[in-house]
């Protein structure tokens, strides 16, 4: 086996694994991809801009079967792309215009954070019970104006800051969090690409790295769906301590 050949396996199965983890759970795909890839290597601002472009592809399938599964509501979507979108162009700008040396502390520190997060959310998690409720417009927007700006800095980190704040409200089933949260993703990381696109030139995507994040991810969106449609209560939350 070529070292191309075996490249493409290994990133495809990266991709499988980091959209399934973020289509059942709502966190991960991004930190997981972005964190090894900038591991072997390659810049960050590379790495946001094709992981990102992968994430078209696996968002769209993953957010359909949310939705296809009832997983979605419109009231959480709206408002977290609008501010998302915003948050994301201003994010690649943002790092896009940053040196070299700097961009590579400053995404090492924001994935080791979102990584400890993502941990410390998972595995300290105390179940409650489910309490009805509704977000304030104007928390989903600052949510996904923030979540939005970290995500395009760190290559990933829209789950970790969206789905574990929204899923530690309370307010409603936590399947439907991390289906609205994952459509909402799908919109922001195409205003994402084409910001990136934009500014580096759209011929600096590697697509030895897409192509292949996009198969896993694809082939894992509506398991991972179906996973977060079947999956407990107590495992998805509804409560992250």
């Amino acid at each position: 086996m070529n070292l191309v050949l075996f490249f493409f396996i290994i990133v495809l199965m990266l991709g499988f694994f980091a959209q399934y983890m973020y289509g059942a759970l709502g966190v991960g795909y991004g930190v997981l991809s972005s964190s090894f890839l900038i591991a072997t290597g390659l810049s960050p601002v590379i790495v946001s801009a094709s992981v990102h472009a992968s994430e078209v592809f696996a968002t769209f399938v993953s957010g359909v079967s949310h939705f296809k599964f009832g997983n979605v509501d419109g009231k959480i979507v709206l408002p977290l792309t609008v501010t998302g979108i915003i948050g994301g162009i201003a994010g690649a700008y943002f790092l896009s215009s940053l040196p070299s040396n700097i961009i590579s502390f400053l995404v090492g520190i924001i994935l080791l954070v979102l990584g400890i997060r993502i941990f410390l959310k998972f595995f300290r998690r105390k179940y409650v019970e489910p309490t009805e409720g509704k977000f304030s417009q104007s928390f989903l927007l600052l949510l996904g104006f923030v979540g939005g700006m970290v995500d395009a800095i760190g290559g990933g980190g829209w789950g970790a800051i969206c789905t574990s704040t929204l899923v530690s409200a309370n307010k409603t089933a936590p399947k439907n969090v991390i289906g609205s949260v994952t459509l909402a993703r799908f919109f922001i990381s195409i205003a994402i690409v084409l910001t990136f696109g934009s500014i580096l030139g759209f011929g600096s995507l590697r697509w030895n790295i897409i192509i292949p994040l996009i198969v896993g991810g694809v082939l894992a969106g509506p398991i991972a769906a179906y996973t977060c449609k079947k999956m407990p209560v107590y495992v998805l939350g509804p409560s992250w301590a």
